[in-house]
């Protein structure tokens, strides 16, 4: 047998039973753990450790549907006919007519109101208004609706329904944010951003899809040619410019 293993027997030998069998379940375990910590620093969550997982688009979703465009113009129980400023904000309350689409524009005026008489000369001014706008005769509609009180003069609503680009509405605050730990969106989040993006919308349309490329100008193309060729570079141009060759 050679030197070194009757060293190691004679260590073996004089250290106790137990301490022995310590050493030999402590050295698994040790094994064990230095893998286990190796493997949690390979492999990370991206998203729940690297970003947020939720999106102020998701939670406030622009959608394209029919929407009822409505004013009540108020009517003063001693006018007759249309007045010069509800005439101006009439006008611009039927710029947002699509013409093209055409839907029924209804005029609504009060019944049993103390301005129910002025109300009805005013509202066939306003019908009146909204042909010369432009908007066809059949597609107006005239109708009445009960006051709330005979002593009150009620408002003319005029109303029509368009597709509009929209979200849903605002204010939503389920729970403090001073009592959440989370680093997630709060539910109010976006919803003023998407609300006025919608709104800016002219035609909604053009979420959907590209409109069709609208035909070349060849004639103007031309003459834009023409006035690069015979100018070419002026010396203005090369006075001005910042290169130098």
């Amino acid at each position: 047998m050679s030197q070194s293993a009757l060293k190691a027997r004679a260590i073996t030998a004089t250290m106790p039973s137990g301490r022995s069998r310590t050493y030999r379940l402590a050295i698994p375990l040790l094994a064990i753990a230095v893998a286990a910590l190796l493997a949690g620093c390979a492999k990370r969550d991206s998203i729940t450790v690297g970003a947020v997982p939720d999106d102020y688009r998701t939670t406030h979703p622009i959608v394209i549907a029919e929407k009822v465009q409505k004013i009540d113009l108020p009517v003063g129980a001693g006018d007759r006919g249309m007045t010069g400023s509800q005439r101006d904000t009439l006008l611009g309350f039927l710029d947002d007519y699509d013409k093209s689409a055409a839907p029924a524009l209804t005029i609504s005026i009060p019944r049993g109101s103390a301005n129910e008489i002025a109300a009805t000369a005013a509202g066939r001014d306003f019908a009146k208004l909204a042909i010369a706008s432009g908007i066809s005769r059949n597609r107006i509609i005239m109708t009445t609706y009960q006051s709330a009180s005979a002593e009150a003069s009620a408002p003319i609503r005029v109303a029509f329904v368009s597709v509009k680009a929209q979200t849903d509405g605002c204010g939503r605050w389920p729970e403090d944010l001073l009592e959440t730990s989370e680093n997630k969106h709060y539910a109010d989040f976006g919803c003023s951003y998407q609300n006025n993006l919608a709104a800016q919308m002219a035609n909604p349309a053009d979420l959907i899809g590209p409109r069709k490329q609208s035909d070349i100008d060849a004639e103007n193309r031309g003459e834009v040619i023409d006035v690069y060729r015979q100018r070419g570079i002026s010396d203005e141009f090369l006075g001005n410019s910042e290169v130098e060759y």
